[in-house]
Parts: C-alpha cells; structure tokens; sequence
C-alpha cells in the first residue's frame, strides 16, 4: 500500500459514523400515523361537538342540562374506567397513579350525576351545600396524591425540602393573589350559612393545591412514559382551569349547566381517558415487559434512573440541520422556567398585596400571612440553593483538580484533534514523551507527526474507526512510529475515541517494548551461541525458497538452489578433552568461517550441537552441471576452512568436515530436502569423515532397507523366528565341555539360518544400534532359561552371552533385571557368564569398572572378548575379567605366521601370569588346536569341535562330555622365520584318522 501524502489531513474527508453494515435502521419517532393519530381525531373531534354544542345552547334547556350534568358524568366516568382497566397490569410503573386517577375521576361522575339527579330528574336547584358538592371536593385529594406519585422523588433529604418549598410558593403565591381578588370577599360569612362559606373557600383552595401541584410536576415529572404523563398534567390543568372560573365571582352567580365552562370539563376527562394510552405501541411494550429497547449513551447527558422502560434507541447518524429542536439532548426552557418559579411566586405575592394598596383597601392579614410565608420559603430556598451551589462549586473544583492532576501527572500523552486533523490540545507529559513541549505540538497537524511509511495504515484505520458504529466499537487502538524531538523516531501505541467529529488520543511510548519483542522474535529464531539462524528460521527460509520464486524463472533457480548440511568430526573428543568451554569457542569460530564463506543472499544456520547447514539459492544458470561442480567446489572449499586448526587458548585444534549436499527438484518439499542433505553428511561421515558427498536416490533407499530391516526384526523377535544355538567351548588339556556360548540365529521361511553377521550387516554398528537391544534382550533371558531347564535334567554347564559394553552402561539391562532373571529361573549366578564386546575409547572405563563389578558380586563371571585385537591393555589392567577371549584374527594366522604365532603366544603368558582362563575363538583346524594348547591356551571354540548345535544335539553332545583332540608334543617348523607347520605327530596321535570338523547344525524350518 502506497503511503498518502504527508500533507493530507487525518480526518478531513472521512466518512462520519454511519450504522453498521447489516444493523437494522432504528425506527423514526413516531409521528402520528397508525391507530393513535385516528384515536386522537376522534378525541378532538368529540371534544369539538360537545364545545360546539355548549355555544349553541343545545338547542333547548332540557337538551343543555342533560348534556351539562350526564354527559360530564359520562366523559368523568369514560376517563374512571380507562385508568382503572390500564392499571389492570401490574407490570406498569406508576400504576397507583393511574389508580388515583381513576378513582379521582369516578368522584367527578359521581357528582356530576347527583348534580344531573337534581336539575334533570327532579327538576329543582341543586342544594348548597349538597351530595355533589362532597364529591367534587373528593375530587381534587387523590388526584394530587397520583401527581406526587408522578413526581421524579428527589434523592436527598435537601431535594424533599425544596420540592416541599417549590409547592408552598406557587399555593401561596396562588392563594395571596386569589384572596386579594376574591376568597376575602367569599370568607366574611355573608352568606346563607357557615357551611355555604366554607364550600366557597373549599373549591379554590383545593383548586390552588391541584394547580400546585399541576406546576411542580411539569418541572419535575418522571421522564417514564412521558407523553402519557403530559397529557394527564394536561387534562387536570384544564379541569383546574374551569374549576378556577367557576369559582371566580363574574361566573358563579351566573353558572348554568350546558354552558361552554362545560366543554373544558369534558374535554378534560377525556384527555384524561386517553392518558394511559397516549404513549406509542413500542413505549407501552416496553412497560409490559415485551420487549426490550436499549437506548443510546450519549456524553454529557445524566444517565436515565432504571426503570422499567428505557427510551427509545436513537439513529447514531448526526441529526440534519433543524432536527435538534425535536431531540434536544438538554431542556434549557425547563430548567429556566425553574430556576424563576422563586421570583415568580414573589412578584405574585407582590402583585396581590399592591392590589389592595391601589384600591385603598388595608392588606389583609391573609395575605401578610401567606405572603410572609412566600418570602420565607423563598429565603429559605435561595439558601438551599446557595448552599447547594456551594457545594456543588466546591466539588466541581475538586474534580477538575483531580482531572488536572491526572491529565498532568499521567505517563500517557492526551491529545485533543479537531475534524481537521489539526492538534487543540496536548498534555504535559509530551515533554517526557516525545522530547517537544506540548506548546509546540498545539496547532501541528497530526498527520506531519507519524512516519510516512505508517500514515497510510492510520488514516485507514482511523477512517474505518469513525465509520463504525460508536456502540459496537466505542474505542480502537493505533501503533504508529511518531516524530520525537530530537527528530528521530518513537514507536507509539495510542488509544483513540470520539471527541466532537475529532478524536482524543492516550499515547504511550512502548519503543522499548518494540525493541524487545524484537530482540525476542531474533532470539527464537537465532542460535543463542553463534546468533546464526536456527532450524526453524532456516527451515522457513528454504520453504521460501522453493515457494517464492516467479512463474517464469522458478523452474531454473529451483534446480540451482542446495542445501549444505556440515557435522564438524572429532567436536566430542573436543569437549571430553579441552572442555565444553572450549567446544563453545570453536563453534562461534566455525560459525564464523561458514557465514564469511557464503554469499549475501544465502543462508548460513546451526541446526544444533556441531551441526551446520548453507542454503545456496539459485543464480538462474542454465547449465546445471556447471552449477553442480560450482557448488561442490564451494562444499570442498568450505569443507578445507573449517578444517584449518583453530586458536583456542593459545592452542590449536583441529576437526574436520563432513558436508552432505543435496539439490532442490520440483515436488520436492523443506523438510525433504533438509532430510536428503543429511542422509549425505552421514553417508560422507561413513565414508571416512572429512568428505563431500552428493545426494543419491540410492541413500534414501538404503534408510528404507535400515528401517525395513529393523521391523522385520522386531516382528521377527515377536512371531517367534529367532532360534538359539549354542557352540560348546571344549576345554583343551583333555577335550571336555567347559561351557556352551549362546548364538542367536534368524530362522528364513526356507528354514535357512543367518548368522547376526549376516542379517545386520547394513548396519554400520550393530551392536549399539536401537534395533538389537531388544534382540540382546532376548538372547539373554532365552539363554537363562535354557540353561536352566538343562540344569534342572542333570547337565549344568555355564552358558556364555555376548553383552556390549555400551548397553551396559545405558542401563539398557539394569542390576536387578539379571538377578530378577537368575532367580525366576533358578539358575546359580556362577552358571552365568557375561562376554564383553565393543570396548573403545568412548567407553568411559570408571563407570564399566563399576557396572563389572557388581555382576561380579552377583556370581557372574565376567569374559573380556577380542582380546589382542582393539582391547587396550588399560581395559584389561582396569576391568574385573575371569575370562580372556582371543581375537579371531590371531587364532586364523596362528600356524602360517611366526610373528602372530609369538604375539599369540606372548598373550597367553599374560593370561596365565594373572590367572586368567583363555578361551580361543574359531579354532576350525586340529593344528590349531595342537599350536595353541601348545602355547599354554586354556579353552577353544570353533569348527575344530563342534558348530552351533540346537537344543536337542546339545543335549547329545553334553551327554558324550568331551571331544577328542590331539595328545602328545608336537614341533613347529619355520623357514626363515616365515611359516611354521605342525608336520609331525598329528595323525599318529588320533590314531592315523585326521581330525574332522563339525558343521553347525541345519534346522528345518518350522
């Protein structure tokens, strides 16, 4: 993505919040249409009829009086049923409103029919006072009693006060005017009687207090279900109206019912009736509890009081120019109304007082009474108020003081940008931050601050942020690099919200975190040695490598992209000699060598330990074998550079290199080219070390016969196709069976068997290999039990089991398994006898030594086998050996050659010097036989004897006890030192019958 100019705004041109793709658009207000607008036509057009017809008189007396007392006591008792059958649900709120309503309502009927029971039905003057007259002052009681409940209930006891002081200024502001005006005329018992008086005041009184209350709860009604509440206010207000002008002296005395003053009546009990179901379906909904609408949060505005019905959610789209007069997010004519009820109610109070003073007239005690009253309240209220004011200072000083401190005590930076883009405010701690003063940062465009290369991803980002919708997403996050001071620059992280079209930004530094996620992300991708990559940094990069080229060269560089896979030669006998410390230093150095000797754009890597691997990435040529001897010379060179010494402390030290190189091919994947490379280095390692070595299909079919071979082997050893043979050792002074040596074979399907030799013989090291530990396993518990089941039928005779040196050392056969094993079986531990192989260097001698041992402790004895071949005299000074087993190779040259003829014999001496027994291994010829007992040799095992017999010819053989061998002496002769044959004796001996050997025995197949 190309990065916009840095001159473009950061805000300008983006789109302003729209609602979420795929949200439904939130319903308009309602306006009118549906069933409400026809119930408000008809209301309006009843209310018009009636009004109509109280101008016209109706057309008769009759017709005006029945219509003046019954049609209001319809009208009063229509509005008594509709609030009772709305506050039937007791899920509404303010349902003892309504109630009150109702039962107000039901009081006007009532004396609207006693009035109508009087004038119509028995044709006479209603009575003062009379039945209706106790009704209508009925009236006016629950009716206050349902405003109060109407009224939003203030929260403190200083709220109740001035609720209380708010209703007694406009009753006593009311009360002051009208007894200047007329109730002190009414109230001097020039009437007919006391009680006439007191019905006279009754009426305006409570009509002062219904009114009051009419004021109060306008600037402090509920907002719940406001439609429904304004047109009950309404409805009472217009019946106070008309019962203030039927009280007034002009229309008291001249009052008939079927006048006009009845349509107000009317018209309000109506209202009235029509109250509860004034609000839209989706209010009265919500207030059934059916459904549920969730409105919008806006800023600035005091959340709504939970109630049970939350206000319509508003379309999140900015209101059109004149729309914001029918949502106002405030009610500023509300709030002035109340703040001047105060003074209001005092120039009322004024005004009837200056009344009586124009008129000459001395002011009533009435009125200095509830005027004095009025001026107290208003006292009192002003210092409420001013107390509150006071408080309210105080506390909004105290939280400015504590948004100060936490603007300017914050890390963070906040920062205030206009829709253009440009910065209106920055905090102090830009100078910690970014190195600039936060003057300097006022009236910069935000968009010069963030780095060319990041703009482009902000600006979509703050575009796509001020898109959504502010209630699905409220905030969003930006990490961008910013200008410091210093004119380098800052890795920011920054949280973003709306502020007025613009946007308010909390930034923080985290370069430091960027850096060490950096440092992280190298750290697992680099050896922490030679920081050179890894296996799986390298692994990625050779996948990218056979992936990442194009179409129309890929082809090419593919065939000319290899892979190096280097293993230093000797490293171990580095760290076992100088220390792992000094290991660690040729690694770095070596690591060195490699990446010095590759090009720019390859890839040198340490896959582990003394593992190296080079990826060459194709060049494009098109000879291929060119390329194939120009990277084999580069794996020869490079092979030559980390053979040279190495300077280690003063010293040098050398290791050679194996390297192993494989081609990519198409098809071919990471992981299989990395295999093919390494299936080089260890056929180059087997080769001699030190070498190169290409890649050939025949290295991978060579690992499949390994793998083959050995589940062929494991099934093998589970279906039972090992068989054990056993080859006697004949003792030679007098040819008796000393022991028989355990011999595994591997029975064919033809019933052929092979020799160990034979059936591993793909495997460069055999007896250390995973594959032959479980046959080494079996060998000795089958040998155990073999032998002793033969001692249990009279023929117990040691058995001889090969045992590795290293498999002992791997715990691979612990101490207690071979105890565990003697004792299962019942075999004595002295019938057992260990044979050691595959004694070298790498075999630590302390731990052998240790191991030994504690056979020895058990009763097993111990053979040291090869003895005169690659045991080192060490061995056979340190070890606990019973046994000496000679090494084939001297026993097949014994009687050709003079000088294995004295090493042999030098050997023997060694062994008979430290007690040993000797055995020696394949002695297939009787001369051998003579030479060797000859030369102080003990015991011998071979042809010469007997093969490997199974169980049953063993069984015939240790029967018979021993086998004939030559007696008597016998000179050797040499020719010049050269060859000696035994030439004498022999056959005179054996009785003129030469000695024959014994061919192993052939099993069938089974």
């Amino acid at each position: 993505m190309s990065s916009p100019p840095t001159s473009t705004p950061l805000l300008d041109g983006a789109p302003r919040a729209h609602p979420a793709p795929g949200a439904s658009p939130s319903k308009p207000p309602y306006c009118g249409h549906g069933p409400g607008a026809v119930r408000q036509l008809v209301l309006a057009l009843v209310c018009a009829g009636y009004a109509v017809g109280s101008a016209c008189g109706w057309g008769s007396d009759r017709t005006a009086l029945v219509m003046g007392d019954f049609g209001l006591a319809a009208a009063a008792g229509t509005a008594a049923v509709s609030c009772f059958l709305y506050a039937r649900n007791r899920r509404i709120r303010f349902r003892p409103a309504w109630l009150l309503f109702g039962i107000s309502s039901t009081m006007a009927a009532l004396g609207n029919l006693v009035w109508g029971w009087y004038e119509v039905v028995l044709n006479r003057p209603v009575p003062s006072p009379s039945f209706a007259d106790l009704f209508f002052l009925c009236f006016a009681p629950p009716a206050i009693v349902g405003l109060l409940v109407l009224a939003a209930r203030p929260v403190t006891k200083a709220g109740w006060v001035c609720l209380a002081l708010d209703a007694w200024l406009i009753a006593g502001s009311l009360l002051t005017l009208s007894w200047s005006l007329a109730l002190a005329q009414a109230a001097r018992l020039d009437g007919p009687s006391v009680a006439h008086a007191a019905l006279s005041l009754a009426y305006p009184l409570l009509d002062i207090a219904l009114v009051s209350m009419v004021l109060v709860l306008h600037f402090r009604r509920s907002p719940v279900n406001r439609t429904a509440v304004n047109t009950a206010v309404g409805a009472l207000a217009l019946t106070v109206m008309c019962d203030a002008l039927f009280t007034s002296p002009l229309m008291h005395h001249s009052y008939r019912s079927g006048q006009l003053l009845d349509a107000g009546w009317f018209a309000g009990s109506l209202l009235l009736a029509y109250a509860p179901w004034a609000a839209d379906r989706q209010h009265r909904r919500g207030e059934d509890g059916h459904t549920r609408v969730v409105h919008e949060h806006l800023p600035g505005r005091r959340a709504a009081r939970r109630t049970g019905v939350t206000p319509p959610r508003r379309d999140p789209r900015p209101l059109p120019p004149g729309e914001h007069a029918r949502y106002p997010a405030t009610r500023p004519i509300t709030g002035s109304l109340a703040a001047l009820t105060p003074y209001l109610a005092a120039a009322v109070c004024t005004l009837g007082i200056l009344y009586n003073v124009l008129n000459g007239r001395s002011v009533d005690r009435v009125v200095l009474l509830t005027g004095g009253t009025v001026v107290l309240a208003l006292v009192v209220r002003q210092g409420i108020m001013l107390l509150d004011n006071i408080t309210l200072t105080q506390e909004l000083a105290q939280k400015e003081n504590y948004f100060r401190s936490l603007v300017q005590g914050s890390s963070d930076v906040i920062m205030i940008a206009a829709p253009s883009g440009i910065l209106r405010y920055v905090s102090p701690a830009a100078v910690g931050v970014y190195g600039r003063s936060a003057e300097d940062l006022v009236g910069t465009e935000l968009a010069h601050l963030i780095h060319p290369e990041d703009l482009g991803c902000v600006v979509h980002e703050v575009r796509r942020f001020l898109a959504a919708s502010p209630q699905e997403e409220p905030t969003t996050r930006i990490e961008c690099r910013f200008r410091s001071g210093d004119g380098g620059w800052l890795n920011v992280e920054s949280t973003v919200n709306r502020h007025q079209g613009g946007l308010i930004l909390n930034s923080r530094d985290v370069t430091e975190r960027v850096r060490l996620q950096a440092q992280l992300q190298h750290n697992a991708e680099h050896d922490p040695l030679t920081d050179l990559p890894n296996r799986a940094l390298f692994t990625r990069r050779v996948r990218q490598a056979l992936s990442g080229r194009r179409s129309s060269d890929r082809g090419t560089a593919l065939r000319n992209t290899a892979v190096l896979f280097i293993d230093l030669d000797g490293f171990k006998a580095v760290n076992d000699t100088i220390g792992h410390q000094a290991g660690d230093e040729l690694l770095v150095q070596a690591a060195r060598r490699l990446q010095d000797s590759v090009r720019q754009g390859d890839t040198a890597s340490r896959l582990g330990g003394d593992e190296f691997a080079a990826l060459i990435v194709g060049d494009g040529t098109r000879d291929r074998s060119a390329r194939e001897r120009h990277i084999v010379d580069l794996a020869d060179r490079l092979r030559v550079t980390l053979s040279q010494p190495y300077l280690i402390d003063g010293s040098e030290v050398r290791v050679a290199a194996s390297i192993g190189v494989a081609f990519a091919e198409t098809g071919l994947g990471a992981g299989e080219l990395l295999r093919n490379a390494d299936l080089a280095m260890y056929r180059a390692k087997a080769g001699g070390k030190g070498r190169v070595e290409l890649y050939k299909p025949q290295m991978q079919q060579d690992v499949v016969r390994k793998a083959e071979l050995a589940t062929r082997l494991r099934a093998a050893l589970h279906d039972g196709e090992f068989a054990l043979l056993h080859q006697p050792v004949v003792r030679l002074e007098d040819g008796r069976i000393a022991s028989v040596a355990a011999q595994a074979r591997w029975r064919s399907s033809q019933g052929v068997l092979f020799t160990p030799a034979e059936f591993l013989r793909v495997s460069q090291d055999a007896d250390d290999s995973d594959k032959t530990a479980e046959l080494g396993r079996w060998t000795l518990e089958e040998a155990v039990a073999q032998a002793a089941d033969r001692a249990a039928n009279g023929l117990n005779l040691p058995v001889v089991v090969r045992v590795g040196a290293r498999r002992l050392l791997d715990r691979s056969m612990p101490l207690g398994s071979v105890e565990a094993l003697l004792t299962r079986h019942g075999l004595p531990p002295g019938s057992l006898v260990a044979e050691l192989s595959d004694i070298d260097s790498r075999v630590p001698l302390d731990d052998l030594e240790r191991r030994l041992g504690a056979l020895r402790r058990l009763g097993v004895r111990i053979a040291l086998d090869g003895f005169g071949g690659c045991v080192a005299i060490t061995a056979l000074r340190r070890l606990p050996v019973d046994v000496l087993k000679l090494d084939r190779g001297l026993v097949e040259g014994v009687v050709e050659s003079a000088r294995l003829h004295k090493i042999t014999s030098g050997l023997l001496r060694i062994a008979g010097d430290l007690g040993l027994q000797s055995v020696a291994e394949g002695v297939d010829l009787p001369e051998q036989v003579v030479a060797l007992r000859a030369m102080g040799c003990t015991h011998g095992q071979g042809m010469a004897f007997s093969g490997a017999l199974d169980e049953y010819r063993l069984r015939r053989a240790l029967s018979r006890g021993d086998y004939p061998v030559p007696h008597g002496p016998v000179e050797p002769a040499f020719a010049g030192g050269g060859t000696a044959t035994y030439t004498s004796g022999i056959a005179a001996v054996l009785g003129g019958t030469p000695l024959r050997s014994h061919n192993e025995t052939h099993v069938p197949p089974t």
